[in-house]
C-alpha cells in the first residue's frame, strides 16, 4: 500500500475498464504486487493469467546465473502454486504460460491485457528474438474482439534519443509504443496522465532503477537514497488501447 502512492492502482483499472467477473491477461506478473489487487477484484467469477519472458530472453540480461535459468523452465507451474496463495476468499483463480507458447485454447478468452511496466525489456532485446512482437502477437490473440489492452510503462520525454528510450534504460516514448500496439493491430484510444511524475528526470547515463523501490545504485549511500526517495517512482504513460470488433 505504500506504492499507492505512486501506482495509482484504482485509478489505473478504473480507466483499464476492469471489472469483476472478467478474464485478464498480466504480463511479467513478478511477485503479485498488480496480481493480488487484480485477484481481489476480479473475484472468483474471474480469472487471471500470468504472461512471463522466456528462458531465452532472460539469458540475454547477461547477470542470472544458470541456477535461475534453469528454475525459469518451471516458471508456469511454479508461479501458479504462488499465486494461488495469495488468493483471498472469493479471489480470481490464476493459469500461467510463456510469451510466444500461448496454449490455443485461450484464444479468444481475455477481456483485458495488462502491460504494466513490461514493455521495456521486450524492446530492448526484440532484435535479439523478436520478444516484442511475440508478445503483443499473443496479445491480440488472446483478447476478445473489442477488448482492451492497458499499458503503464517508464516514459521517456520526447528530448531524449532514441537510442536511450529503446528499453535499456527502462525507458520508453510514448510514440514508439503508440506505434508497436498499433502495428499489432489495436487502435490507440486514450490515455490519462495519474502516473506522470515531472521530478523524474534522467539523465542520459541514468537508469530508472535508481528509484524507488529499486534505488539501484544508492546503497548505503543516505543522502543519494534520500535524493532518489525525494524523486519518487518513475514518470510513466498510461495508454489505453483496443483490438478492433
Amino acid at each position: 500500500m505504500a506504492r499507492y502512492e505512486y501506482r495509482h492502482p484504482q485509478e489505473t483499472l478504473e480507466f483499464f475498464e476492469i471489472e469483476p467477473g472478467m478474464t485478464v491477461l498480466e504480463a511479467l506478473p513478478g511477485g503479485g504486487w498488480y496480481s493480488k489487487i487484480l485477484m481481489s477484484v476480479l473475484g472468483a467469477d474471474g480469472q487471471l493469467i500470468g504472461a512471463d519472458y522466456t528462458v531465452e530472453m532472460f539469458a540475454l540480461f547477461g547477470f542470472f546465473d544458470e541456477e535461475f535459468l534453469d528454475n525459469r523452465k518451471n516458471w508456469v507451474a511454479d508461479w501458479t502454486a504462488e499465486a494461488i496463495e495469495w488468493q483471498v476468499d472469493k479471489g480470481a483463480p490464476v493459469s500461467a504460460f510463456v510469451f510466444g507458447s500461448m496454449p490455443e485454447d485461450l484464444t479468444g478468452t481475455a477481456d483485458r491485457v495488462l502491460f504494466i511496466r513490461a514493455l521495456h525489456n521486450l524492446a530492448r532485446f526484440e532484435d535479439a528474438g523478436g520478444f516484442l512482437t511475440a508478445a503483443t502477437k499473443d496479445a491480440f490473440r488472446v483478447l476478445k474482439p473489442g477488448g482492451i489492452v492497458g499499458v503503464v510503462q517508464h516514459q521517456a520525454h520526447d528530448d531524449k534519443s532514441d537510442e536511450f528510450a529503446m528499453g535499456d534504460h527502462g525507458y520508453l516514448k510514448k510514440s514508439f509504443v503508440i506505434e508497436q500496439m498499433e502495428m499489432a493491430g489495436f487502435d490507440f484510444i486514450g490515455e490519462i496522465d495519474v502516473n506522470q511524475n515531472p521530478n523524474d528526470q534522467p539523465g542520459d547515463d541514468d537508469v530508472v532503477w535508481r528509484l524507488p523501490p529499486t534505488l539501484q545504485g544508492s546503497g548505503d549511500n543516505e543522502e543519494a537514497r534520500a535524493a532518489m526517495e525525494a524523486i519518487g517512482e518513475s514518470n510513466r504513460m498510461t495508454l489505453k488501447f483496443r483490438r478492433p470488433e
